[in-house]
């Protein structure tokens, strides 16, 4: 394989912002915000709206997620009038 080509393969923290659950695991993206992990370590912070913990179909429970108006947008172009 070629040197310098490839991403930075690292330990990174996903924060699931709905329900604030953290998993660490090891990606290629990037991020500007570090937390600390506990183990002590810090790590790159990586912000997601929907995982594994929140998804509806992983928990069973059915939970509307609207963070940016999308049903609003939606209805304000095609509901009644």
């Amino acid at each position: 394989m070629k040197k310098d080509i490839h991403p930075a393969y690292q330990e990174v923290v996903f924060l699931d912002t709905s329900s604030d659950s953290k998993f660490l695991t090891r990606s290629t993206m990037n991020a500007k915000d570090t937390i600390q992990w506990e183990d002590g370590k810090e790590y790159p912070l990586i912000k997601v709206e929907i995982s594994a913990a929140s998804h509806p179909f992983y928990t069973g429970k059915k939970i509307f997620v609207d963070t940016a108006g999308r049903v609003e947008k939606f209805q304000q172009k095609y509901g009644k009038k």
